[in-house]
C-alpha cells in the first residue's frame, strides 16, 4: 500500500494506492492519527488507487469518520474505484459515509 499525504484547499488528503488489507491498515491508521493530531476539522481519502479493501481497511475508514464527527468535523471519500464502490455498497458505507465522485468536489 502506498500512502501519500497532501493538502488541497487547506484540507488534509490521504491518497491510497494498492490493497487496504490487514497488513496495510496499521500504516494507514498511523498516518490518520498523525494528521488528526494536527486538529483538522475535515479530511479526505483519495480512493482512486484502491484495488481492494478488507474489513480491516473498512474499519480504518469508519473509525476516522467517527473521530472527525465527534469533534464536529467531516471525512470525505473521493474517487472510489469500482471494486471499492462495490465493497462500500455491500457494507452499507455508501449510505453512511460522505462519498464524492472526485477529489475536487470532496475538497470544495
Amino acid at each position: 500500500m502506498e500512502i501519500t499525504a497532501s493538502v488541497v484547499n487547506e484540507i488534509p488528503v490521504l491518497t491510497l494506492r494498492g490493497r487496504l488489507d490487514g497488513l496495510a491498515a496499521p500504516a494507514v491508521e498511523e498516518k490518520v492519527a498523525a494528521l488528526l493530531a494536527t486538529g483538522p476539522q475535515r479530511m479526505v481519502f483519495d480512493c482512486s488507487g484502491i484495488e481492494y479493501a478488507s474489513s480491516a481497511g473498512l474499519r480504518v475508514f469508519l473509525a476516522t469518520a467517527k473521530k472527525l464527527k465527534t469533534v464536529g468535523g467531516r471525512c470525505g471519500f473521493a474517487s472510489l474505484t469500482p471494486p471499492l464502490r462495490e465493497i462500500f455498497g455491500v457494507s452499507g458505507f455508501l449510505d453512511v459515509l460522505e462519498i464524492h465522485d472526485n477529489l475536487e468536489s470532496a475538497t470544495a
